[in-house]
């Protein structure tokens, strides 16, 4: 196996390992929501006392929730795409195609990288209203995601031109 393949290989497990990992992180943060939202409606119903807190940490936990969860359908491919004229080119125009998708993906994420730390950045001294919880912590899900995604693409845009190593 020469350095290039095994390089390759390293980054495809690495993006599975990231992939893994946010999973992991989208299962905590979605039974932390349940747990929330459900002890807001236990309250406000049976206890007739509604927690100030909840809504906003609710609110946070989907903003999270959102964006790590696009990037793992960015790993999983399960983003919606219109396919129908692409699946009818020959192989070699399908490619260039999926390459030029992958292109303008990537740099649609690079954007959200940049943008998103420098508004993160801007909002550095701002605190939610209740918990006060640095927004830029709340905001950051956006270049997070944004560098989970662009690794991602990445590593089709490698596979997409690099040939499965023979055995």
């Amino acid at each position: 196996m020469n350095s290039t393949t095994r390089a390759i290989t390293l980054l495809r497990g690495l993006s599975r390992v990231l992939n893994q990992g946010t999973e992991l992180l989208l299962l905590c943060l979605g039974l932390c929501m349940v747990l929330v939202i459900g002890l807001q409606v236990f309250f406000r119903y049976v206890l007739n006392d509604s927690l100030g807190w909840s809504e906003e940490l609710g609110r946070a936990l989907l903003v999270w929730l959102t964006f790590f969860g696009a990037g793992a359908a960015c790993k999983r491919k399960g983003h919606i795409g219109v396919d129908f004229f692409v699946r009818r080119l020959a192989p070699a125009p399908r490619r260039v195609t999926a390459a030029l998708a992958l292109l303008v993906s990537i740099c649609f994420f690079l954007i959200m990288i940049v943008y998103g730390l420098e508004f993160s950045w801007f909002i550095r001294h701002q605190a939610t209203t209740i918990l006060e919880l640095p927004k830029w912590l709340l905001f950051l899900a956006v270049p997070a995601s944004g560098l989970l995604m662009f690794f991602h693409s990445l590593v089709f845009l490698i596979d997409l031109f690099k040939p499965e190593p023979e055995k």
